[in-house]
């Protein structure tokens, strides 16, 4: 019977995802086009903000900018980001990595406009702290709660039950050719899990703040060891890149088209870009003006495509065995062996299970701030986290093909349901960026947004100064 199931999801999947990809870059030229190429223009106050997130302080259960930054970071960065490079190469040759480059461009700009307006419809909470996301925008820009009410139910199963579990799942899956059962893997992550997620959103950004730069570090510092003892290939792995992006016989892919399909697809699914999960972190930042947040999240793009899966790439493709058979994660780890020596499956093993823990927890308070929105109720979200410590234990131990597919089915209602909303919203993110952008000309470092710049303030909460 769930064969049956599996084959009928997968089929829809295979179907309705080639027009959501289509969608989604559309779009993604689209806000390019809108915000005149903020994604690129403000690169350099991206990285202002950034560094100025790094370490702020924070009191009543705010959370700085950089921790939302490493709280989306954390749910963004997945195990994805090294077995699913390695099958895209495989897949598409080495030109899907310069297609994964050129949509993280485009689809940097999808990434501030959907973050920003998390952060203009964001609510302020009586215990401190921010919520927000596409739930909410919806909600109260669109002025459609039936909607709001599907996005919400649709990201909280997705994210924080079915996304942990496979998270989960995969953790186990590297712990065990090193005589860890999956029982075991699933009781002490279960645990770590609830230790976090029973602690609220303030412990969920303080574990991610120490995790996720943790993670991204070890595992960048293992992709330069690997240029550096490759660096006289570096120039022709570069060219080849370029090269096999336009070459209709492509080695690897067979034609241009899978080169192109295979990188659009991993860059899209990796960043996360339109998707409408980011958000929901974005909205929990303290932040003067909505277009800080959105900067700071279209930079996550570049971190997550440019940095992160470029650093697989470039280990699979210096290597150079991505036509030996191999794929995925054996492929990384094969890879590895040959420039790190024998301990490369602890080191793979050792990455795997921070991205994926790390993404447990970022899976998880997207659901929390979505059942909120459903229930007011404290007692649904203990309910909640219940079943996500139990998730993670029975995704620990379970065979999970039927379970990625509804996941992405799941993900494809909600790309569809964030991209069409946001892009009837995008006005509102243009006005916000011109107004940020008027006030750093004229001199004021730290801009403040005022909400009466909109035509339509209703729902629009935080922003009022009267209710501050």
């Amino acid at each position: 019977m769930s064969e049956s199931i599996n084959a009928v999801v997968n089929a829809i999947n295979g179907f309705i995802w080639d027009y959501i990809i289509a969608f989604l870059v559309i779009s993604a030229f689209w806000f390019t086009y809108k915000t005149k190429f903020v994604q690129i223009r403000q690169i350099p106050e991206m990285l202002r903000l950034m560094k100025e997130g790094v370490g702020a302080s924070t009191a009543d259960n705010h959370i700085s900018s950089f921790q939302a930054f490493c709280v989306s970071t954390a749910s963004r960065v997945g195990v994805g980001n090294i077995a699913g490079i390695a099958i895209a190469i495989v897949l598409g040759g080495p030109g899907a990595v310069f297609w994964m480059w050129f949509l993280a461009l485009i689809g940097s700009a999808t990434g501030f406009v959907e973050s920003t307006l998390a952060q203009i419809y964001k609510e302020h909470l009586p215990e401190g702290g921010f919520r927000g996301g596409p739930a909410y925008y919806i909600r109260y820009g669109l002025k459609s709660p039936a909607l709001a009410a599907l996005f919400a139910i649709l990201i909280s199963v997705t994210y924080g039950l079915i996304y942990a579990s496979v998270q989960a799942n995969t953790i186990a899956a590297a712990l065990q050719p090193f005589n860890i059962s999956a029982e075991t893997t699933g009781i002490v992550v279960s645990i770590m899990t609830a230790i976090i997620i029973f602690g609220g959103v303030t412990r969920v950004a303080k574990a991610s703040e120490v995790i996720v730069p943790i993670m991204a570090g070890l595992y960048i510092l293992t992709a330069l060891f690997v240029v550096m003892m490759n660096i006289t290939e570096l120039p022709r792995v570069i060219a080849l890149i370029f090269s096999s992006a336009f070459d209709p016989m492509a080695a690897g892919g067979g034609f241009m088209g899978a080169a192109m399909m295979n990188g659009i697809k991993r860059g899209l699914f990796s960043n996360e870009a339109g998707e409408g999960s980011v958000p929901n972190a974005a909205a929990t930042a303290d932040a003067t003006h909505p277009v800080k947040q959105g900067l700071i999240q279209a930079f996550g793009v570049y971190v997550d495509t440019m940095i992160i899966c470029t650093s697989s790439a470039f280990i699979v493709l210096l290597s150079g065995n991505y036509t030996s058979g191999l794929t995925g994660i054996a492929l990384v780890q094969n890879d590895l062996s040959q420039q790190i020596g024998d301990w490369a499956p602890l080191a793979v093993a050792l990455f795997i299970f921070i991205f994926a823990f790390s993404s447990v927890i970022g899976n998880y308070y997207y659901g929390e701030i979505n059942i909120l929105h459903l229930f007011k109720k404290k007692s649904y979200l203990n309910i909640f986290r219940i079943l996500v410590v139990t998730l993670v234990y029975i995704g620990s131990t379970a065979s999970l093909d039927l379970v990625w597919n509804l996941a992405d089915l799941f993900m494809a209602f909600m790309v569809i349901t964030n991209l069409s909303s946001i892009i009837r919203l995008c006005d509102y993110t243009i006005i916000a960026l011109k107004d940020y952008l008027a006030q750093k000309k004229a001199g004021i470092e730290e801009p403040i947004f005022d909400r009466s710049l909109l035509p339509d303030q209703e729902g629009i909460t935080w922003w009022d100064p009267t209710k501050k």
